[in-house]
């Protein structure tokens, strides 16, 4: 079976092509997704219901529209607004799903833009289990590291085939994504070149990934040229 995987960092929903204004666009994301094909999506920076009332069920709502289901994976609550963290959306079934946590760095307050961070698993019904994992990790090097640690443990701990996404804040030649590769194929290795995917407008570096297990065919993959979110979607094209 041939499966069309997606991560896509949607930055809240905001429309980067009004990067001066904080238009929430649903329909665009969701639009993103069918276009390019996405049967298994994950999404980072994805907003939950929370007491402000842009702060809805994002993944809900993009899922909706697209006739797919979903899974919600809130890594934090920011107060006084709502809930976020990572999602996956699919056509699908989900037989389970689950959150976890990425434990913070002793030195959490420090640096640029600290974040509690999460690992989305998710065990899909393709015809056979995939059990895909979908992440964010930090921007800085203690909460890279710890995000890296939690998802070599996750990714030990399932049986083949699996796959790993998401928005890891790293360039490709970071040795942190060495531990990553050990275990697991980058489906960018199938571009001949690495593409670029942020920002979206004028990208400058790849810090976003689809790593699929050996027994996986990688078919093709690609990050088009796409300004919805202010990170390009990559995709990858795969064979079970």
């Amino acid at each position: 079976m041939k499966i069309k995987l997606m991560s896509f960092n949607i930055q809240h929903a905001r429309n980067y092509n009004f990067p001066n204004e904080d238009r929430i666009d649903i329909r665009l994301m969701a639009d993103v997704i069918s276009a390019q094909g996405g049967d298994i999506v994950g999404l980072n920076e994805v907003r939950g219901k929370g007491e402000h009332p842009e702060y809805t069920d994002q993944a809900k709502e993009i899922a909706e529209i697209l006739g797919y289901n979903y899974f919600f994976a809130p890594a934090l609550s920011f107060p006084g607004l709502g809930l976020y963290g990572n999602a996956i959306v699919t056509r699908f079934p989900i037989i389970s799903a689950e959150v976890i946590p990425i434990p913070d760095p002793p030195d959490k307050t420090a640096g640029n833009g600290f974040e509690t961070r999460c690992i989305l698993k998710a065990v899909i019904d393709t015809g056979t289990p995939l059990t895909v994992f979908v992440s964010h990790f930090g921007l800085n090097p203690s909460e890279a590291e710890n995000a890296a640690s939690a998802a070599v443990k996750a990714l030990a701990d399932v049986p083949s085939p699996k796959v790993l996404m998401g928005d890891f804040n790293l360039i490709p030649d970071s040795p942190v994504l060495d531990r990553i590769r050990i275990l697991m194929a980058d489906t960018a290795d199938m571009l001949g070149r690495q593409k670029l995917s942020f920002p979206s407008d004028n990208p400058t570096r790849k810090i976003d990934y689809i790593f699929v297990s050996d027994d996986i065919k990688v078919i093709e993959a690609d990050i088009p040229e796409i300004i919805a979110s202010d990170h390009r979607p990559h995709t990858a094209l795969i064979e079970l």
